[in-house]
């Protein structure tokens, strides 16, 4: 049988990919697009709007709509459920900006990490952050990394307060 898995992913994020029904060369733009005017639309009753860039049009088109599960044991924390759906994070278009502007970037939702744990953001240039009720966390220098971080359960490097 032939082996089936990418050089671009660890095996078990692979694996937890496969399950969820990614593919590689999936690409839902239609839905990205979509994901994409409901955000730009969106402004909180403070006034607060998200950010919407070329970064997380892409990673939605990619993995939007994804459901992923680690296949294992973590290897330094448990690893977590994850569910790739910007509108996880509309409720945070404040929190996204604050936290953007302390790293000198834009934030965009990009999902959540469990049941509403975390809300998962992506920067303009493909950073994954997560922020839950304990701080923010960097997950990796782009969307691959930061499956591994998640999926494998390798422990995120805490964002300190600058």
């Amino acid at each position: 049988m032939p082996d089936l898995s990418t050089t671009r992913f660890p095996v078990p994020v692979d694996a937890a990919l496969r399950d969820a029904g990614w593919r590689p060369g999936r690409w839902d733009i239609k839905q990205a697009e979509a994901w994409a005017d409901i955000l730009r639309a969106h402004t909180t009753p403070a006034g607060h709007r998200l950010s919407v860039f070329p970064a997380a049009v892409e990673a939605w088109a990619e993995f939007g709509g994804l459901r992923l599960s680690a296949p294992g044991p973590g290897r330094q924390i448990a690893p977590a459920t994850l569910r790739i759906d910007p509108t996880a994070g509309i409720h945070l278009a404040r929190t996204l900006a604050d936290l953007g502007r302390s790293l000198e970037t834009e934030l965009s939702p990009l999902g959540e990490e469990g049941e509403g744990q975390a809300v998962l953001a992506i920067d303009s240039t493909g950073r994954i952050f997560s922020i839950d009720h304990t701080g923010d966390w960097y997950l990796g220098p782009d969307i691959d990394r930061a499956l591994g971080t998640l999926l494998t359960g390798l422990e995120p490097t805490r964002l300190t307060q600058g």
